[in-house]
C-alpha cells in the first residue's frame, strides 16, 4: 500500500514503546528476526532500539519516534500496533483493531482510496 500511495499520501511508522521487550514478554518471532531488546530505560535507548528494528525489519517507510512519555501511544491507543488513516483535517478516518490480527488492509485501502481521489 505504501508503494501504491506514497505519492498521494504521507506514510509513517511511529515507533512506540517496545511491545515484546525481552525483560517483559518475548515472542519466538522476535528471536527468529533478531529483534530482541529489553524495555528501553531512556529516550536514547528507545532511539537505538527503534533504529535497529527499522533496519532489521527492512522497513522502507519514514519512521518517527514517540516521546518517552508515550504521548502518541496514549493519544492513539497504538499498543501493540495499529493502522491509521488521518485525513487532511487531522481527523482519524480509519483505525484498525490491534494488530497484527486486527489488521484488515483492504478496509484501510478502501478508506485511503476515498480520501486521495
Amino acid at each position: 500500500m505504501y508503494e501504491e500511495y506514497k505519492d498521494r499520501a504521507a506514510f509513517y511508522v511511529v515507533y512506540i514503546e517496545e511491545a515484546h521487550a525481552s525483560d517483559v514478554w518475548q515472542l519466538d518471532i522476535n528471536r527468529k528476526q533478531d529483534v530482541v531488546f529489553a524495555a528501553p530505560r531512556s529516550l536514547e535507548e528507545r532511539t537505538n532500539v527503534a533504529d535497529s528494528c527499522v533496519r532489521k525489519l527492512n522497513i522502507h517507510m519514514p519512521a518517527l519516534l514517540d516521546d518517552f512519555q508515550n504521548s502518541t501511544e496514549r493519544a492513539f491507543t497504538g499498543w501493540p500496533d495499529r493502522l491509521y488513516v488521518i485525513d487532511r483535517d487531522g481527523r482519524v478516518a480509519y483505525k484498525s483493531k490491534p494488530g497484527p490480527f486486527g489488521f484488515k488492509p483492504q478496509e484501510m485501502r478502501q478508506r485511503l482510496q476515498q480520501l486521495v481521489q
